[in-house]
């Protein structure tokens, strides 16, 4: 019979879905989603966009799940063969930890963790933190490294290669590459048809340093190509007071309106520090569009060089402002090479690592 897959995740999330559905649909895994919570489904209030969401694709179809009110988790735990766990922060995280342990179930752990986005610290905090994650990964049988980096930090804690299982942060690449109507989008934003353009889709947060963004525009040659500035945060204020002619703010924009944004730009821009991935940065890339990126994005050390744009020291604007210039010239022959880069970082190879993983695990 096939293994039950037991799958502890905080919320159902967008990016996630369609991979559930995806393993969901596979008849030699069992997978039962459990949430800790699910009451983000109908729409909340996010701190980042400082604005109410309600994501316009279906979080929970597809798939079985069920929220962890309304059953019990000892029963979960019991029922299934092998666990994975979606991070270890919660109190819930750990607590599954320990029961897993007491029954005898092996414990697959995916997160987002790099040295670059959560350093352990120093001093007596930094020995502290070691301590614990080293408690925490001593439950773990196996884990499944979203990216290279990732892979990276869990060999610092002595993890062997032979438990570490790549499952890389992927998107629905389909989703994002699906034709989209740009043209009526430029009429809309007021872009002419023959403009280039440079974007920033995310958070306006001071950790992802939209502000760069604007900063390095501003020293283009002229004329310059528009800017156009997606999303909403607690940045946005200060944003419009830096605003020039050719910058175009687009306010929040849901899952379905976003391919057409990120297949209007010809380079797509995240200038963050401290980033454990950067899905955007596979969204855009999906969508064939260059990407610039700095080196404290995670997803940089796989996704990101000058074949499909280009990566930057966090921080130097001046960089910045190269780097666009050299890729704006290129953007076409890299957005190629970035959708090309993509198309295998995909929901597929997860799928693969999963098995390899719960094989691996179940001996």
């Amino acid at each position: 019979m096939s293994p039950r897959l037991l799958y502890l995740v905080s919320h159902p999330i967008q990016y996630q879905a369609p991979l559930l559905r995806l393993i969901a649909a596979d008849s030699s895994l069992r997978l039962r989603v459990l949430f800790e919570r699910v009451d983000t489904v109908d729409g909340y209030h996010d701190p980042g966009f400082r604005t109410h969401v309600r994501w316009d694709v279906p979080l929970r179809d597809g798939y079985d799940n069920v929220a962890l009110a309304e059953t019990d988790l000892t029963a979960e735990i019991a029922a299934a063969d092998v666990i994975w766990l979606h991070g270890w922060a919660s109190p819930i995280m750990r607590r599954t930890l320990r029961l897993a342990a007491h029954l005898g179930k092996p414990v697959l752990m995916r997160a987002e963790n790099w040295d670059g986005a959560m350093p352990d610290g120093k001093g007596p905090h930094g020995w502290l933190k070691r301590l614990y994650l080293r408690w925490i990964f001593a439950h773990c049988r196996a884990f499944l490294a979203i990216g290279s980096a990732n892979g990276a930090y869990y060999r610092r804690f002595g993890i062997t290669d032979d438990r570490i299982f790549a499952v890389p942060y992927a998107v629905d690449n389909d989703f994002f590459a699906a034709q989209a109507d740009t043209a009526s989008l430029r009429r809309e934003l007021g872009i002419e048809p023959e403009q280039r353009v440079i974007l920033y889709a995310g958070k306006f947060q001071r950790r992802k340093h939209p502000e760069q963004v604007v900063a390095a525009w501003k020293s283009l040659p002229l004329p310059r190509p528009p800017l156009l500035m997606v999303g909403d945060g607690e940045m946005r204020t200060e944003l419009e007071a830096m605003a020039e002619s050719g910058m175009i703010f687009a306010g929040f924009r849901n899952q379905t309106q976003l391919p057409a944004f990120y297949a209007l730009a010809d380079v797509f821009v995240l200038p963050s520090e401290h980033e454990p991935w950067g899905l955007a940065v596979n969204e855009a890339m999906a969508c064939g569009t260059a990407v610039v990126v700095s080196d404290q994005v995670g997803a940089a050390f796989d996704l990101v060089d000058e074949s499909t744009g280009a990566v930057f020291a966090a921080g130097d604007v001046a960089a910045l402002t190269t780097s666009l210039v050299r890729v704006l010239e290129q953007s076409e022959i890299r957005g190629q090479a970035a959708a090309a880069r993509i198309a295998t970082w995909d929901f597929r190879a997860d799928l693969a690592g999963v098995h390899q993983a719960v094989a691996h695990v179940l001996g």
